[in-house]
């Protein structure tokens, strides 16, 4: 009897150790199919992000996709200005277009611009009676609001007058370095600099010299702003009309930078023009 009962515990004993190598042998066998569907359903989940998540998270959520290829064309057709008129980077490009400025790419882009301009520079000839002049642009040439348009998801978010205002109003731009550099090599050349913003004069005066006082744009020939005769009207109306004023008292425009295609366009232009890149705005 106690034999039959240690025959019984023996028999016992094999099956369950069988049912764990049995178990074991399963879960080996399950667990990667569990686990490449659980891949193959978060690849559909990212695969639907660009065009569900993405406009409901925006760009502080980093797992959601974009078409970079997209993007990148997108960005493209602004600086080339096939875009034409356009209100907000659009929501599946919004981490793209941050990651580009903050990337390196900016950087790197805007390098290309100063070494474009430079060798033009390097095959002028100079002037002695002080009537070469260069038109920068300010905001976002000059001097840049990057730090803004981070908090308004890199021009994801429509453009916000009051908001602006008062981020202009405390005068915390930043110089943009390559093009600090190179106001430096222009003044260092007798070349007159004269800085165009569509900036209210009334309004911005003070602080926007004292802004770009600080980060060290020192010796231009005058900073413009728009008057009350101008208020409503577009960039490249405004901006027109000043570079007329220039060349009627005598300036011979030999170069304009800005990042807005309507800092370039219109009448009256500079012998050379050189686009900033810049795909977190549009202004017409």
């Amino acid at each position: 009897m106690h034999a039959m009962l240690h025959f019984s515990s023996l028999g016992d004993s094999k099956i369950d150790t069988s049912k764990s190598h049995l178990i074991k042998a399963l879960s080996f066998t399950v667990s990667p199919i569990l686990a490449m569907w659980k891949f193959f359903l978060l690849l559909l989940t990212n695969l639907f992000a660009k065009t569900t998540l993405a406009y409901k998270t925006g760009p502080f959520f980093p797992n959601t996709l974009f078409d970079s290829s997209y993007c990148l064309s997108w960005r493209v057709a602004v600086e080339t200005n096939n875009a034409g008129p356009w209100g907000t980077v659009p929501m599946e490009c919004v981490l793209y277009v941050g990651r580009y400025m903050l990337g390196g790419q900016y950087n790197r882009d805007l390098e290309t611009v100063m070494e474009m301009i430079g060798a033009y520079l390097d095959g002028m000839e100079a002037s002695d009676d002080g009537m070469n002049a260069w038109v920068l642009d300010v905001d976002d040439t000059c001097l840049s609001n990057l730090l803004y348009y981070q908090g308004k998801q890199f021009g994801g978010m429509p453009f916000d007058p009051a908001a602006f205002k008062s981020w202009a109003g405390k005068g915390m731009c930043s110089a943009i370095l390559p093009v600090l550099d190179l106001f430096n090599k222009l003044i260092d050349r007798g070349y007159k600099v004269f800085l165009l913003t569509g900036r209210d004069d009334l309004t911005f005066r003070d602080i926007t010299t004292a802004n770009l006082h600080n980060q060290g744009y020192l010796g231009y020939e005058r900073l413009i702003m728009r008057t009350a005769d101008y208020k409503g009207k577009g960039a490249k109306f405004f901006k027109s009309a000043m570079r007329k004023q220039l060349m009627d008292e005598g300036y011979r425009l030999r170069g304009n930078a800005g990042d807005q295609w309507s800092d370039l366009q219109g009448d009256y232009l500079a012998d050379r023009n050189f686009k900033i890149p810049n795909p977190m705005y549009y202004v017409p």
